[in-house]
């Protein structure tokens, strides 16, 4: 099951306390103090791990704990430190805070960290205050509580061309053709119910990866449909794919009604490179293909590409094309 969000609730351990304590040594009677520090509370760690691809273990543990820190002992014993929690996400995972919707950290890289909450302070025992008009200090100092917080984890799939298209559009079966990944295809709107990562094994062992990304409506970005829940795996990728069924008929349409979306969810799409495809074309006659190929999308002055996912029509011209792009952008 892919899960692409979550809400958790952290906490850092609390500093242990100091100790009052005294020596009590032979022939010592009236010893000194001798209360050791408490130890210092964990952390809440987050660290960006490759090997994870989804939220999911967040749907059932939903609260994190680090370890509070040992209070402190006599003849000058410390506490020990409170064990950090270490949270291991996917990369491109963002991390909110969930009551003023504040970007905390992008973890986007493998092996990033992100210190989430602080442990708290340990409290110094009595042997830090005495002096030399109080020598024997019958106090000592409470450990600081750890920092919590409610927070928000976002994934944003990290690929290099993201394929964009209405329901039906022929984009799982696209991504399965050119690609080992094998999403669930059928010939109904909203096949596609999570984002689907595909690497495609270009010339020379060289490779990409593809996302494809469900289908989006008019309206998308005010959350109808599948709404923005997808819309922001769209942000990471380097370049973007659309397709449009060239059975459509407004294709114009289709394209602009697209095009609207992503520049209503986020400006940033509007500054990324943009690839035309038309699909299935082995649903036309020749006659009907060259007709169609005359055609132009207002708005769009790159070269449309037209193929076929069925007898692969197209498909290596294409892959030509995104491969350039993905180049230019490294």
């Amino acid at each position: 099951m892919f899960i692409d969000e979550a809400k958790i609730f952290i906490k850092a351990g609390d500093g242990g306390n100091g100790a009052v304590a005294f020596r009590r040594e032979k022939f010592v009677p009236k010893g000194g103090p001798s209360g050791g520090n408490g130890g210092k509370g964990g952390n809440v760690i987050f660290i960006a791990d490759s090997n994870l691809l989804t939220l999911l273990d967040f749907r059932y543990k939903k609260k994190y704990l680090a370890g509070n820190g040992v209070p402190g002992g006599k003849s000058l014993k410390d506490g020990k430190n409170g064990d950090d929690i270490i949270i291991k996400v996917p990369v491109g995972t963002v991390i909110l805070d969930a009551e003023t919707n504040e970007v905390l950290a992008d973890l986007s890289e493998n092996g990033a960290k992100f210190v989430a909450a602080k442990g708290g302070k340990g409290g110094k025992g009595n042997s830090n205050f005495a002096t030399s008009t109080n020598q024997t200090p019958r106090y000592a100092e409470e450990g600081k509580p750890g920092e919590e917080r409610r927070l928000k984890l976002e994934l944003k799939m990290i690929a290099d061309v993201g394929l964009v298209g209405f329901p039906n559009a022929g984009k799982s079966t696209l991504i399965s053709v050119i690609s080992a990944a094998k999403p669930k295809i059928a010939d109904y709107p909203f096949t596609t119910l999570q984002p689907n990562l595909g690497i495609v094994n270009y010339k020379d062992h060289k490779s990409f990866v593809v996302a494809d990304i469900p289908g989006i409506i008019d309206g998308a970005h005010l959350g109808k449909g599948l709404g923005h829940k997808f819309l922001r795996h769209i942000e990471r990728t380097k370049t973007l794919l659309i397709l449009i069924d060239v059975t459509e008929e407004n294709r114009q349409q289709v394209y602009d009604t697209l095009i609207t979306e992503l520049e209503r969810y986020s400006k940033k799409l509007t500054e990324k490179k943009k690839i035309v495809a038309f699909s299935k074309i082995d649903l036309l006659t020749d006659e009907e293909l060259r007709e169609i190929k005359k055609e132009s999308l207002s708005g769009y002055k790159d070269k449309i590409y037209y193929i076929s996912s069925i007898s692969r029509a197209g498909i290596p011209e294409l892959l030509n094309r995104l491969w350039k792009e993905i180049e230019s952008e490294s």
